[in-house]
């Protein structure tokens, strides 16, 4: 049901763009990455949160962890992330394939802003095994998102 919503979306909004259905699962980070051939950081992981008496779905890279404290300060309070049963009540997607689009209810989509160093990212598409690939500021467009600073990315390996 999750992926339909999510290909009716599409339809509706972005007819152009391809929803990826992949044979192996894609519900981590990692796993993503190996079977889209990309690096983690090009993965556009999806995580909910409640602050105070709001929900907000934060989109961030794959290899990044978000910053408690960006966050208090961007949403104003402490969030705390929602665990399984109520992300899947809230958007109607599994976990492992929540993304931004087709969701069973209206959420606020915030976009970290080191999503805007790629091309391209690959956010799920409602299953834990679909994805899109999606520019990052076509992602911001088609879900009515927000642009915020609220994650620490990786410390670079030596040498880098």
């Amino acid at each position: 049901m999750s992926l339909d919503s999510v290909r009716a979306f599409f339809t509706e909004k972005a007819p152009e763009i391809r929803i990826i259905e992949l044979d192996t699962s894609t519900a981590t980070v990692a796993l993503a990455a190996r079977a889209h051939g990309v690096e983690p950081g090009q993965i556009a992981k999806t995580l909910a949160f409640r602050v105070g008496e709001r929900e907000v779905l934060v989109v961030a890279r794959g290899d990044a962890r978000i910053d408690n404290r960006k966050m208090r300060a961007v949403f104003e309070g402490k969030a705390k992330m929602l665990d399984a049963e109520t992300v899947l009540a809230l958007t109607g997607h599994p976990v492992g394939g929540v993304c931004p689009f087709g969701l069973a209810t209206p959420l606020p989509v915030y976009c970290d802003q080191s999503l805007r160093v790629y091309d391209e990212v690959i956010p799920a598409a409602g299953a834990t095994h679909s994805a899109v690939r999606i520019a990052p500021r076509r992602l911001v467009e088609l879900v009515e998102g927000e642009w915020v600073d609220v994650c620490q990315l990786p410390e670079p390996a030596n040498g880098e």
